[in-house]
C-alpha cells in the first residue's frame, strides 16, 4: 500500500520556550516496510502570524498532500486529524455534528469543510483516491510529523545564518542530528518500529545543541547559531 500523509509540526519559542507559532508542513510518500518517507515535500509558514486553532495546519496540510498525490498516485491520504478515519469528502454538517469531538472541534470542522470537503470530493472524482482523517495512529502520519521536524531544522538554520540564532521546539518524540549536507531526524518512541526520515540542508557555518524543553515532556528543543 503507498500512502501520502501530511503534518505539521514544529515551533519557533521565546526565551521562555513559549510557542510564537508553527513552521512547517511536510507532506510524504509513505511506502512498505513503513518506516521513512521515499518522497518528500514541504511548506513553511509564518511562525509570527501563525493561526494556533488549528485551522491553518489541517488547511494546509490538505491542500500539500493532495500536491504531492497528484505527483504520486497514491492508494489513499492521510490527514492529522483524529476523528476516526472518515472520508473528507462526506464530512456534511449532520456527519460533524455525530462527531465524539469536543464542540469546539466540531466548529473547527464545520469550517475547514467549506474547503476542504469540495477539494476532497473533487480529488476523489479525479483519481479515486480518498482523503482520510485518521490522526495520529497512522504511522504515515506519524513519518510526516517526524519529516515537520526535519524541515523546521532545516528552517532554523537559514533563519539562524540570516539572524544569529534560532530556538525552536520538535515534534514529539523525536531527536535530530545536524550532518554534513543533511539533516537527519529519527524516533524516540521505542514502541514506533525505527521511525526516521532524512533531508538535504546546507548545514555549513553553524553550531547547535538538542535538549529536553523544561516545560513539556516528552519535547526537545533545537538551537542553532551562526558561527
Amino acid at each position: 500500500m503507498r500512502i501520502v500523509a501530511a503534518d505539521t509540526g514544529g515551533a519557533l519559542l521565546t526565551e521562555d520556550y513559549e510557542p510564537v507559532g508553527l513552521i512547517a508542513t511536510a507532506a510524504v510518500l509513505v511506502e512498505k516496510p513503513y518506516r521513512t518517507a521515499a518522497l518528500s515535500l514541504a511548506r513553511y509558514a509564518d511562525p509570527f502570524s501563525y493561526d494556533m486553532s488549528g485551522r491553518q495546519a489541517i488547511k494546509d496540510e490538505a491542500y500539500l498532500a493532495v500536491e504531492l498525490a497528484r505527483e504520486v498516485k497514491p492508494d489513499v491520504i492521510h490527514l492529522d486529524s483524529t476523528i476516526g478515519g472518515i472520508e473528507v469528502r462526506k464530512l456534511d454538517e449532520p456527519t460533524i455534528d455525530a462527531l465524539t469531538i469536543t464542540d469546539k472541534g466540531k466548529e473547527v470542522w464545520k469550517d475547514l469543510a467549506k474547503d476542504l470537503r469540495p477539494l476532497a470530493k473533487r480529488f476523489w472524482e479525479e483519481t479515486g483516491i480518498e482523503i482520510i482523517a485518521i490522526g495520529k495512529s497512522s504511522v504515515p502520519v506519524r513519518i510526516a510529523e517526524i519529516y515537520s521536524g526535519l524541515y523546521t531544522t532545516k528552517w532554523a538554520i537559514d533563519y539562524a545564518r540570516e539572524n544569529g540564532r534560532a530556538v525552536v521546539g520538535l515534534p514529539r518524540y523525536m531527536k535530530v542530528e545536524i550532518r554534513s549536507g543533511k539533516i537527519y531526524g529519527e524516533s524516540l518512541d521505542p514502541r514506533e518500529g525505527g521511525l526516521f526520515g532524512e533531508i538535504e540542508a546546507n548545514t555549513e557555518g553553524i553550531g547547535w545543541e538538542l535538549y529536553p524543553n523544561p516545560l513539556v515532556r516528552r519535547f526537545m528543543v533545537l538551537e542553532v547559531w551562526r558561527e
